[in-house]
């Protein structure tokens, strides 16, 4: 209901508005003021949406009553009602943003006219404010979905440009800041306390926390500037591993990544939370990457971060053989080096560890990579290696045998007839009951395409077709195929089909006629 407040000194004024109005908007609340001073009083008790106010009264003038008015209810529409046509009163009634004004004496038509225009506007923003809170409803909710999508194409590598900046975007300004990386390993059975984890952090710090993959929660934590790296850090793993303590603590295990100052590093730092958590047995439950041993020189340089990166992705595509030949080069250079056979074995133990947390990321599960005994020289090292290297080769071969030969083709359906929701890699993994890396990872293997850019075809595939209807804004279709800002929506579509939406429409309707 739209409630109209009609401000006069003179009765017999009021009188008439309110019949004139009643008779042509019977629906409006209508209530009369005699002065300014009341009209201000009424402003904050009847909350008007619309004013009819009188200039000329004693006391305190419309002009005067509006400014009062307007200081504290902004929102409120005003129309004028003088019988002096004036430039001075006019300027100052547009200054104050009055809408529009009626000279004494009107015409019944003229005031239902005039004030008609006010009420199409008052319905006009109320709908606006409608649509922008359901919006901001619906964005709340997709927001948790939108933080894990994020912090797994952050750190498996399956970024695409403009979707992951959309997706910050609709985060907050926090991406601005250093951050680093936590990764939470939980003993098998422990999943169901991943939300009370989840919970647990976000309380203590600024966090994006992603999904969990197997058995292992990554967390991005943003840089507290108030204390240091360590003190911060600590303090949120305590926080993790008092959560485990309803869990008996057996087999919780933090690790912790670098500190970086882009998103464009925070893989890095993901990688380096690996090496942190390769030995779970450590009675502090949580180390820095920064205090794991060195074991040779081949760890120190950026050419060594580089083979880390490169020994990561070789896992997630399978590509064993290399992986083998990876293991091998390194046991070699150790022993070119001179390195005590120990120290080679320790360092070639990580490695397999970490090979092994790789493939829990894919959900394939396999046993912690163990040497039976200490080598005697690297010749059988070489030897055992292989054997740890084959049984992980066999479980990922295992995993993958066991999926549906048209799983694929089921994702893909699932995702062009969703595609207008909030879907993400994680909500696509959970129905499938794969790991959104893999399902990132047979994406492109067996369409050639990235998840992302397969769900931009879909939206934009149904934007097309939806524009062929003229009855329906571009404001409309960009929230019916599933995109949250028009004008973001008119940047991916221009990108995919050369032409920005207007001018396809254009073409099209144009077309049809």
């Amino acid at each position: 209901m739209i409630k109209l407040l009609i401000v006069d000194d003179e009765q017999i004024e009021r009188e008439g508005l309110h019949a004139i109005l009643r008779k042509g908007y019977p629906e409006l609340a209508i209530e009369q003021a005699k002065n300014g001073k009341i009209a201000v009083q009424m402003a904050g008790t009847f909350m008007p949406d619309i004013i009819l106010m009188d200039i000329k009264m004693p006391g305190m003038n419309g002009i005067e009553a509006v400014e009062h008015i307007s200081a504290e209810h902004p929102g409120i529409k005003f129309v004028m009602v003088t019988a002096y046509d004036t430039f001075e009163y006019a300027r100052k009634a547009i200054k104050l943003g009055v809408k529009d004004y009626l000279l004494k004496p009107s015409k019944a038509s003229e005031i239902i006219a005039t004030v008609g225009k006010v009420i199409r506007l008052v319905e006009e923003e109320r709908l606006l404010q409608e649509t922008s809170l359901h919006q901001q409803q619906a964005l709340r909710k997709a927001l948790p979905l939108v933080e894990t999508d994020i912090v797994t194409q952050l750190l498996f590598d399956h970024v695409h440009e403009v979707h992951l900046d959309e997706l910050v975007g609709m985060m907050d300004s926090r991406s601005a800041s250093e951050k680093f990386v936590m990764l939470v390993s939980l003993p098998s059975g422990a999943e169901h306390l991943y939300s009370a984890v989840k919970e647990k952090v976000r309380q203590s710090a600024a966090v994006w926390v992603g999904a969990l993959y197997g058995r292992q929660l990554p967390i991005i934590v943003f840089r507290d500037p108030d204390r240091s790296f360590r003190t911060q850090a600590v303090s949120l793993a305590r926080e993790i591993l008092f959560v485990a303590k309803t869990d008996a603590g057996a087999g919780w295990f933090v690790g912790i990544g670098n500190v970086c100052e882009s998103l464009e590093q925070i893989r890095q730092s993901y990688q380096e939370s690996l090496i942190a958590s390769m030995d779970t047995s450590l009675p502090a439950k949580y180390r820095f990457y920064s205090d794991v041993p060195v074991t040779g020189t081949a760890r120190d340089g950026h050419l060594s971060k580089q083979r880390e990166k490169q020994f990561f992705d070789r896992i997630r595509l399978g590509e064993w053989d290399q992986v083998r030949a990876d293991v091998m080069d390194a046991i070699g250079q150790h022993e070119r080096e001179g390195v005590e056979l120990l120290h080679i074995q320790q360092r070639v133990l990580e490695l397999l560890w970490i090979a092994s947390r790789v493939l829990g990321e894919l959900g394939v599960e396999s046993d912690t990579p163990l040497f039976s005994y200490q080598a005697q020289d690297c010749r059988q090292l070489r030897a055992e290696t292989g054997l740890l290297l084959d049984r992980m080769r066999q479980a990922y071969e295992e995993h993958n045998s066991r999926l549906e030969p048209d799983l694929m083709h089921q994702i893909k359906q699932y995702i062009e007839q969703h595609s207008h929701e909030d879907i993400s890699l994680d909500v696509i993994g959970k129905k499938a009951g794969l790991s959104p890396f893999y399902i990132s990872k047979m994406f492109k293997e067996q369409l050639g395409v990235n998840y992302i850019d397969f769900l931009t075809e879909c939206r934009i595939e149904k934007a097309k077709k939806l524009m062929g209807d003229p009855e329906k804004s571009l404001k409309e279709i960009t929230f019916e195929v599933g995109y949250h800002d028009p004008n973001y929506f008119s940047k991916v579509f221009k990108k995919m089909c050369d032409v920005s939406p207007t001018e396809y429409r254009r073409t099209l309707l144009g077309r049809k006629t």
